[in-house]
């Protein structure tokens, strides 16, 4: 019997795994928007997310839960590839949308054509209170006249009583969505080149700058690049091109952030990507560090650089991927880890009916994984991913000026981020990307034990903590957070919270597919 109790403590000791948390926010620590995690929206629906003559209120109820938390709301850019497939016309109610005809692999495919009016535009006062708005103009249809009617409706809509009331701005209006992508979709041709779209940017802007009152001392401004890819240098389209080819000249002048795309890969022919790569630390890091030359370009321009729109896969999702607990756990680091490579904002990509879709607001009758009709209808809903917003928040807290840093762990499925008020360490969060799959046998476990460094603070004595509970990486539904869930038919939390009080001595056990949050006492 002492044999086997020495041989399980070698065996614990040998997968426990030291963690060095500073007890003072490092001087690197950036600042974390509260508003981290936001969404961008295709604008073909949004009024089925808004709501018409009243609010969705499933869809005001998901995002009044992450502004319960932190005090702000999740921050909304609506446009997106339809963007380019709008046109206004004042008699138009709300929307008017030709669709083209679902696909096993896109079952809820982007409208060719919509056509708005002003009452499209005002339903934006159905957000919460104090939201913060970016609207796409169209650039690809190469309309002056459409964009310059579709940014005065805009700021009619912001004007108005309603949407002042509420302390709902309007940030950006963004001209044009991923045009290095025109020469390949038909909108310009294929020679189509950054100094070609400089000039073209430049022409739509100082017309929808008069429309739409963007001035130099307004508070709305431009977004500029929104390039769905990067050259990461002056050749090609990026933002430093851009930049060589006059972007900040003239109206590119009331450009205030810059905006990239980013997904991890595509399902655009039906081909996905295993989940188990989705998740995978090392692969999370690749995809977003690449972009480290962009975003110190946009920097050395006095600009801020955002993700405005990136979800998993492209083309609305890999099925049994991108709609699953594992898919939680990828975007709850992959927007941590953005924050160190000073990304203020990752805008994650949402659609009606889209597989990676944080939040399905309305009942839908087709499958989202194959077009199918499902035998009965399934009503609004929040899916795996909105559990990252939730974990997300907070650990971010409602301060408004709280610190992240990414702790130093060398194992290959671990991450971890220490979150600061002032500079005293307050909470941890902590990532098992290993994904626990159905063919799974065993479901292992790390131990973790933690260490301050530094001086200055007093080292905590027990942790509080909470856990995202998954079955397997690849559920997609059934997940709770602290026990309780948000898989009810308001998008309301439901449930007893559940947490464990530790001390800190202790450590604590992280099983795959699992995020902890862990707060200092």
């Amino acid at each position: 019997m002492r044999r086997l109790s020495f041989l399980l403590s070698i065996f614990s000791v040998a997968h426990a795994l030291n963690i060095s948390i500073p007890r003072l926010a490092p001087a690197t620590a950036p600042v974390v928007s509260p508003s981290l995690i936001s969404l961008s929206i295709e604008m073909d629906r949004w009024i089925d997310w808004a709501g018409t003559t009243s609010r969705n209120q499933f869809f005001f109820n998901t995002l009044d839960n992450l502004k319960q938390i932190t005090g702000s709301p999740p921050q909304i850019r609506i446009g997106a590839n339809s963007e380019d497939h709008t046109d206004f016309r004042q008699d138009a109610e709300f929307a008017q949308a030709v669709f083209p005809p679902p696909t096993a692999v896109v079952p809820y495919p982007e409208a060719s054509r919509i056509v708005v009016g002003d009452s499209y535009y005002a339903t934006t006062r159905f957000l919460p209170p104090n939201t913060h708005v970016t609207w796409g103009v169209n650039l690809g249809s190469n309309n002056v006249t459409a964009a310059v009617l579709e940014a005065r409706s805009i700021a009619k809509a912001f004007s108005s009583p309603g949407i002042k009331s509420a302390g709902i701005v309007l940030d950006y209006i963004e001209i044009g969505n991923e045009p290095d992508l025109y020469k390949n979709n038909g909108l310009r041709p294929s020679t189509y080149t950054t100094s070609q779209w400089v000039t073209d940017w430049l022409k739509f802007a100082g017309n929808v700058s008069t429309a739409a009152g963007i001035t130099a001392t307004s508070h709305t401004k431009f977004l500029g690049a929104s390039f769905a890819g990067s050259s990461h240098s002056t050749s090609g389209f990026s933002p430093q091109a851009a930049f060589q080819a006059g972007l900040l000249t003239g109206p590119g002048k009331l450009i205030s952030a810059i905006s990239q795309h980013r997904y991890s890969g595509s399902f655009c022919t039906g081909s996905g990507g295993l989940l188990q790569d989705l998740m995978t630390k090392s692969t999370i890091r690749g995809n977003l560090t690449v972009f480290k030359p962009d975003i110190e370009a946009t920097f050395a321009q006095d600009l801020d650089y955002i993700l405005g729109e990136t979800n998993s896969y492209a083309c609305h999702g890999a099925p049994g991927v991108s709609n699953t607990a594992g898919a939680a756990l990828w975007t709850l680091d992959y927007a941590l880890f953005a924050t160190q490579l000073k990304i203020s904002t990752v805008f994650f990509h949402v659609g009606i009916g889209f597989k990676y879709s944080l939040i399905q607001p309305i009942t839908l009758t087709r499958s989202t994984l194959d077009g199918t009709t499902l035998p009965a209808p399934a009503p609004a809903h929040v899916q795996p991913q909105y559990y990252a917003a939730i974990i997300a928040a907070e650990a971010i807290g409602k301060t408004g000026n709280a610190k992240i840093t990414e702790l130093t762990i060398n194992h290959a499925q671990i991450a971890g981020y220490a979150f600061y008020e002032g500079s005293k360490l307050v909470r941890a969060v902590f990532i098992n990307s290993k994904a626990y799959l159905p063919e799974s046998t065993t479901r292992t476990s790390v131990h973790l034990d933690f260490g301050f460094t530094g001086d200055g603070a007093t080292a905590p004595a027990s942790v509080s903590v909470r856990r995202l509970a998954t079955g397997r990486a690849t559920d997609v539904s059934g997940v709770t957070w602290g026990g309780q869930s948000y898989e009810t038919s308001d998008g309301r939390v439901s449930g007893a919270l559940k947490v464990e009080t530790l001390p800190v001595a202790a450590g604590l056990d992280i099983q795959e597919t699992e995020v902890v949050l862990v707060e200092f006492h």
